[in-house]
């Protein structure tokens, strides 16, 4: 068995929908039996399980009665999984057909490598520029948080947060790594322990890298692959989200750290939960589709015929770039790298949906500020915004 896909799911089923079509396509070159794919439901109230479970019978389904949190599930699929590598892979995003088959070439072409990360757009087709990181040291987080980062956002020295001075369209070596997508060794999982379970959420991605580099490895951006990682969809950004957020860099600073710098780091972390918890806003609404938005569909021209039919006295435009809203069809004539591609030449203002094949549904998020939101194709015959 080459590669071991976890995935820790909740209450996010239609986006897994998507997710679980999109790697189905790309463990396809791999080979019959050389990809397993494991899903951790932690205790989703949506039918997650029963939803998906006939969709997708070759995935192996595990159910929690309680939400273990992020790292301890992630480590229950570790200890079933038989893979020579493991990908960490949130549930709301999509991957291109090429973005398992990049990342092994570049773990058997460098077999230093610890664990890799990929090129990641939002819904909107924008890079995140988390992508790739550095190891938020005191220094680090006092220029991301006083707004140095974005005053000179490819300095070496003030914005080494997100390493803005490497190109993001550049492979290079790097220090954090994301977690909705960490392509890593299994020698690297063996000799780390995994992901630290104390972190519930937040930071076990930071703490992970941090630790698959104490072991001796290196971590690596391949920017030769992109894929979609729909942010704002798992997490609300409310007051609660900020505390946890802060809580986890607070342990993970107190793991790492020692002095007066680290004292004071943690204050100034302290501080900040209070001062965002004071500003932060309601999350903002999802936007929902009107019937005065001129829709296109565009994609794999089969499914396109098939959805235009079943939008029916809908206001249809035939030029992509007039649209309010895009729905991007992945079928046998559109993979989901061209699909993606499409999304990072939205234009300003524009919502887009993805939709699979052989599913019922489209996904989208527009904001990572703003939960997203699921079409529902009924037979193809009405369409349905989940509120």
């Amino acid at each position: 068995m080459r590669l071991s896909v976890i995935i820790v799911n909740y209450n996010v089923k239609y986006f897994l929908e998507q997710c679980l079509c999109s790697v189905m396509k790309a463990i396809t070159p791999l080979g019959e039996g050389q990809v397993e794919v494991i899903v951790v439901d932690n205790q989703s109230t949506d039918d997650s399980v029963e939803y998906l479970r006939s969709r997708f019978p070759s995935v192996f389904f595990i159910e929690n009665h309680e939400n273990s949190g992020f790292g301890r599930a992630n480590n229950q699929g570790v200890q079933l999984s038989r893979g020579e590598y493991i990908l960490f892979l949130n549930p709301d995003t999509i991957v291109a057909e090429d973005s398992f088959t990049e990342c092994l070439a570049e773990m058997q072409r460098q077999p230093g490598l610890g664990a890799i990360g990929v090129r990641m757009v939002d819904g909107g087709g924008k890079y995140l520029p988390e992508s790739k990181r550095g190891f938020p040291t005191p220094w680090v987080s006092f220029c991301k948080l006083s707004g140095l980062t974005r005053l000179f956002p490819a300095s070496r020295v003030f914005a080494r947060y997100y390493l803005g001075h490497l190109p993001e369209k550049e492979n290079n070596e790097v220090e954090v790594l994301a977690g909705a997508f960490m392509f890593v060794r299994r020698k690297a999982v063996d000799l780390t322990g995994g992901f630290d379970e104390r972190f519930f959420m937040y930071a076990e991605d930071i703490d992970l890298s941090f630790r698959i580099r104490q072991a001796g490895y290196r971590n690596f951006y391949c920017a030769s692959t992109t894929i979609i990682h729909f942010k704002g969809e798992s997490t609300l950004k409310d007051v609660r989200y900020v505390r946890q957020f802060y809580e986890a860099m607070i342990l993970y600073v107190r793991k790492h750290y020692r002095g007066i710098g680290a004292w004071f780091y943690v204050q100034l972390l302290k501080a900040m939960i209070a001062i965002r918890s004071l500003l932060q806003s309601k999350p903002a609404p999802k936007q929902g589709l009107n019937r005065g938005q001129e829709i296109a569909v565009t994609g794999d021209a089969e499914t396109v015929k098939a959805i235009v039919d079943g939008l029916g006295d809908r206001q249809i435009t035939n030029d992509p770039q007039q649209a309010d809203v895009l729905i991007c069809c992945e079928g046998e004539k559109f993979s989901f790298r061209q699909l993606i591609g499409t999304l990072e030449k939205l234009a300003p203002g524009q919502r887009a949906f993805v939709h699979g094949s052989g599913t019922e549904c489209a996904v989208g998020s527009a904001s990572k500020d703003r939960q997203g939101e699921v079409i529902l194709f009924k037979l193809l015959s009405k369409i349905h915004l989940l509120p």
